[in-house]
């Protein structure tokens, strides 16, 4: 049986890619997990999976790409890093910006359907489980896809999200220790919040083109719309429940706020907002 000493020492890459990616994984890959980590199973033999590989091969490119692309160095490669009150949470660091701080995290992602979005929440896990380890409030995420594009994400610790993770962490490296069956956390996790650094063209976009038109072609009957009603309001007596005329009618709130309604289409009671 393994032992949580042994666990530190031996296997502590593994853990540190399994117990905070469970909430998100399946519970059959929670079950190798806690196999693997109780050294009643082989390791999982990756050696044979190209995704994985091409992740391994590009992690120096990828660090020094950013360290180009950025300024800043990369420190601690490698080093392991173990929480100072709760010894069962570690982590291999991919390294540590010198100038920041902040958890370096290298990728490799394909290009097919990639998006920052989808990028930052596969990875926001491991991000602020990192973080907690170093003791640091960021992050940052350094991206090569297979379309030749680098992508670099900040991103930063997320108390609510960190609190739901060392629960869930908690929870299965007791299952890890006692051998009892791991559970999933049924809990949806905060959406990862990313940093806005990019300056985006939009003009291949057709979508982006159909809105921008109707945006453009509306905007000057939308401050007429608005100039309207700001003129009607201030036309209104005070003491004024109600005011109508012109097929238009005014009603006023308890709270003092006024609507317009069009009087023909009473019916359908469409409101002006």
């Amino acid at each position: 049986m393994l032992k949580l000493d042994d666990a530190t020492q031996c296997r502590s890459e593994d853990r540190a890619n399994s117990p905070q990616e469970a909430p998100a994984g399946c519970l059959q890959e929670l079950f190798e997990r806690q196999a693997d980590l109780r050294g009643e199973a082989a390791a999982l033999d990756l050696s044979g999976v190209l995704i994985v590989q091409l992740g391994l091969v590009t992690e120096d490119l990828n660090r020094r790409w950013y360290e180009l692309n950025s300024g800043h160095r990369i420190g601690d490669v490698q080093r392991l890093a173990i929480h100072r009150t709760m010894p069962w949470m570690a982590a291999t660091l991919d390294g540590l910006v010198k100038e920041t701080g902040a958890v370096f995290e290298a990728k490799f992602m394909l290009p097919w359907s990639f998006s920052e979005e989808g990028a930052a929440e596969k990875h926001m896990a491991q991000l602020q489980h990192n973080m907690l380890v170093a003791r640091t409030k960021k992050s940052v995420l350094s991206i090569i896809n297979g379309g030749g594009k680098w992508i670099e994400l900040s991103i930063e610790a997320d108390p609510i999200y960190q609190t739901i993770l060392i629960a869930a962490e908690k929870s299965f490296w007791r299952a890890v220790k006692t051998g009892e069956t791991p559970v999933l956390f049924d809990c949806e996790p905060p959406k990862p919040r990313i940093e806005a650094v990019r300056v985006v063209d939009m003009n291949a976009s057709n979508s982006w083109a159909e809105f921008a038109a109707l945006f453009c072609e509306t905007r000057e009957a939308h401050t007429d719309h608005e100039r309207a009603k700001s003129e009607l309001k201030s036309l209104m007596p005070e003491d004024a429940k109600e005011a109508m005329g012109h097929g238009i009618r005014a009603k006023r709130s308890k709270s003092g706020a006024v609507s317009f309604d069009l009087v023909e289409m009473e019916v359908g009671h469409a409101s002006v907002q």
